[in-house]
């Protein structure tokens, strides 16, 4: 090597250890790669990383090593120099409030480009950081069992003065004192004496709340969480009454409920119910508005937020269950109500429908709409609503069933067969799980986003138009199906055309998915008639990333990671609850999400009005039955497909599957025993793979044949054992 290169070696040497301390803060990669659209596979190609490292870069868990650092650094300078940060004196413009699963919205103002920051206010409050000293148990929970709180922290995201507290607090009080548990240990003295005056502090003093998640989206609303003891401190029930209950909300005669309309502040339609909005007019395009979450008043249902067998949260320490709400703020949204009601403001928090638009004549900003969005309410299609539905007023009997020719029939698999002689010789069943599989499925779907077209005539199929289609596909005979040049016995799979897994037995509607898979199998499909999308997207692309990357990191925390092997991953799921329960309320949370956010889509009426009469939800634009049926067709024929190359691959075919829980026979109790393997001990290319990320599996439980022998004599006939077979009882039925 001459000198000059010995030189310019040491000088690139020089710039490698620079580059080191050249990276800016976790939360800002994060933002510079989805401010350019980058995927983190992409940058992970780019730099000759894998994935998962690159988001361990954007938690911060770990950093770049050379030479992959400097490249790491370039790519992000060259990122912000073209998307810099917004200043944190004035933030991008707040777009109007997206619809709410309320039946009234919160009122607000046209947006303006640059809004005003929130007043700072006139004194900080009193705070204790990491108190180690917690308050005793109060009187009016003498059941109640406090433990230390933990200090690991929510993730560390871009400083906002405006939210330097944190998302949200936990009310409680003790010997008379008022405190607010927030996240990272944090404790502030509360002196508010009411609930309204809680309010205005909240909104004055509290700093609290979240950033928004999209530029042209708004900030989250500050969550108050009120224990007992602050529900007796503040004049409110222990409990609902029956009555009370049935109404979801504290009757309009109620002390706190005067007080409240006495000092100005207003509820929504929803009243002062567990989940309860308080606010006040917006001062210009600043939202004054403070969401209650009630505790004891079930407001964090225990099959969504917590153990349904044996309930954490009422003897949750405060300073815990701050921590837990918080962890759940930052890695997918400030709770908005149940899960499904939060995952489906999800997914208009990251596709916001409107935006503020410069008028070029008179230079005025104005409402625009966003062209990636769902941003009205479109007619809908008859064959693609439930029965309740005011389109279907007069159509049918009342207690008429419709039929696959008359109704759009995507739903998840509920199969179950007799067990051969030959499967009856292994002595065991053992269940895999799809993880988040409705989420995985809605992984780069294309939706529609306008409203339906009607195609007559025997249109031709497009599977580039999502929607409904009319197709008789009684003609699609799977027997004996050639899968990578080996026939499969699909006498012994379900069909993937209907949710019972039977052989369709005339023309019926059918979701674009559906009628696409029966294309790839190679069957010729004639539609007879179709209502179809012509405006479409990835709309659901960027929710199932954020619950992706909560999930993959909520369960790296419990020691589940994405490198582990297959027997690895099976103890470290073995173990993870006792890891850090706290995680695995999250983890429950973070599944209910996903879920319950697919339904919602079509969400049906609740009884709050007669039958065949308009019901709160159909008023919002994310009321879209076409793509809860698009996922749920997807999710299916995926599943399937899944089937057929196990089967072709290992001659496995499964004896039952409830929504995402498929059963094989197993000459061992593990799912190693039974799940095919290449012989260099790689899972086989197209079949089910043990891990953690959504799609993936894992293992559910294991049974023995002769119990299910048993489970079908006392019935006297075969039925679904997909959902019986669990190790871990309290789980739910799929995901």
């Amino acid at each position: 090597m001459s000198a000059e290169d010995e030189l310019f070696s040491a000088v690139d040497a020089l710039l490698e250890q620079v580059a080191k301390d050249d990276l800016p803060l976790p939360a800002e990669r994060r933002r510079l790669r989805e401010a350019a659209g980058l995927s983190q596979a992409q940058i992970a190609t780019a730099l000759n990383a894998r994935r998962e490292a690159v988001g361990n870069w954007e938690t911060g868990k770990t950093e770049p090593r050379p030479p992959k650092r400097a490249a790491y650094a370039r790519l992000l300078e060259g990122l912000a120099a073209r998307f810099p940060a917004p200043a944190a004196d004035a933030p991008a413009a707040p777009a109007p409030a997206a619809p709410q699963v309320f039946s009234e919205p919160v009122p607000e103002p046209v947006p303006e480009p640059v809004p005003a920051p929130a007043p700072a206010p006139p004194s900080r409050p009193k705070a204790v950081a990491n108190s180690t000293t917690r308050p005793a148990a109060s009187s009016s929970r003498p059941a109640a069992k406090k433990t230390a709180a933990k200090r690991t922290t929510v993730p560390a995201t871009a400083a906002d003065p405006r939210f330097e507290n944190g998302p949200l607090a936990v009310i409680d009080c003790e010997d008379g004192q008022v405190s607010a548990y927030c996240v990272g240990g944090l404790v502030l003295d509360v002196p508010a004496k009411s609930i309204p005056a809680l309010v205005d502090w909240t909104l004055t003093e509290a700093r609290l709340g979240q950033a928004r998640l999209h530029r042209n989206g708004r900030d989250a609303d500050p969550v108050l969480v009120l224990t007992a003891s602050a529900l007796e401190r503040y004049g409110l029930p222990a409990a609902l009454s029956q009555q009370e209950q049935r109404a979801g909300r504290l009757p309009a005669g109620h002390k706190v409920v005067k007080q409240i309309e006495k000092a100005g502040l207003q509820l929504t339609q929803r009243g002062f119910g567990p989940w309860a909005r308080l606010y006040r007019d917006p001062e210009g395009s600043t939202r004054r508005c403070v969401q209650l979450c009630v505790l004891p008043w079930n407001a964090l249902d225990a099959r969504e937020w917590d153990q349904k067998d044996d309930p954490r949260l009422p003897t949750m320490h405060p300073a815990d269950l701050a921590r837990y709400l918080g962890l759940y703020a930052a890695r997918v949204t400030t709770p908005r109500g149940s899960t499904a009601t939060t995952g489906l403001e999800l997914m208009t928090a990251l596709r916001p429908p409107t935006r503020a638009e410069k008028a070029p004549d008179t230079g005025e900003f104005r409402r625009a709409f966003n062209d990636d969005a769902l941003t009205a309410v479109y007619d809908v299609v008859e064959c693609e609503v439930p029965d309740e539905h005011p389109a279907l007023k007069g159509r049918f009997a009342r207690h008429h069933l419709r039929t696959p020719a008359e109704m759009l029939m995507e739903e998840p698999y509920d199969w179950c067969r007799p067990l051969t002689d030959e499967e009856c010789a292994n002595p065991y069943l053992v269940v895999v799980d799809l993880n988040m599989s409705f989420a995985a499925a809605a992984n780069g779907l294309t939706v529609g986003l306008n409203g339906p077209t009607h195609l007559t005539g025997n249109p031709p199929f497009d599977p580039a138009l999502p929607g409904s289609w009319l197709v008789d596909l009684s003609h699609a005979d799977l027997a004996r199906l050639p899968v990578n040049g080996r026939t499969v016995d699909t006498d012994r799979l379900p069909s993937p055309f209907t949710p019972k897994g039977e052989r369709p037995q005339g023309p019926a509607w059918y979701a674009t998915p559906t009628v696409a898979y029966a294309v790839e199998l190679g069957f010729d499909v004639a539609p007879i008639e179709a209502y179809v999308r012509t405006r479409t997207g990835r709309y659901l692309d960027p929710w199932y990333k954020r619950l992706r990357d909560a999930y993959v990191e909520t369960m790296a925390d419990m020691g589940v990671t994405t490198d582990l092997s297959g027997q690895e991953f099976l103890e470290a799921m073995a173990r993870r609850k006792q890891a850090d329960p706290t995680m695995a309320l999250l983890e429950t949370a973070i599944k209910a999400t996903a879920k319950g956010a697919i339904g919602k889509l079509r969400q049906r009426s609740r009884g709050q009005v007669p039958y065949h009469e308009p019901y709160p939800a159909l008023n919002r634009e994310t009321w879209r039955p076409d793509i809860r049926a698009a996922v749920l067709a997807a999710q299916r024929v995926g599943l399937h497909r899944k089937l057929l190359k196990t089967a072709a691959a290992a001659d496995l075919y499964p004896v039952a599957i409830g929504t995402d829980a498929i059963v094989y026979p197993s000459p061992g109790p593990s799912p190693l025993d039974v799940l095919p393997y290449t012989p260099e001990g790689k899972p086989v290319p197209g079949t089910f793979r043990l891990g953690v990320s959504p799609g993936m599996v894992k293992h559910q439980g294991t049974q023995t044949v002769l119990w299910a022998e048993a489970r079908f004599e006392e019935r006297g006939e075969v039925f679904n054992i997909a959902n019986l077979i669990k190790t871990d009882q309290s789980a739910g039925e799929g995901e």
